[in-house]
């Protein structure tokens, strides 16, 4: 099993600043996925309840799209 070592560095220069780094920082952990993760692993969700979220949210989408073709189409 390989375990990802992969981290987020961002150097501080004078040329950037610390505002404009601290910036790119955080849009470097938002592209990692960093605080998606950090999020995902606050509490254990049971196999069960994370299907049961997927398919809820599935159906969302779903009704989402179609009533959204329906408004485009009756006009």
């Amino acid at each position: 099993m390989s375990k990802n070592n992969s981290s987020v560095v961002v150097e501080i220069d004078d040329k950037f600043g610390i505002e404009r780094s601290l910036k790119r920082f955080k849009r470097m952990c938002e592209a990692y996925g960093v605080v998606r993760e950090y999020r995902k692993r606050q509490e254990y969700k049971k196999p069960s309840l994370k299907l049961k979220e997927k398919t809820e949210a599935a159906l969302k989408r779903r009704k989402k799209t179609s009533s959204k073709f329906y408004r485009s189409t009756k006009i």
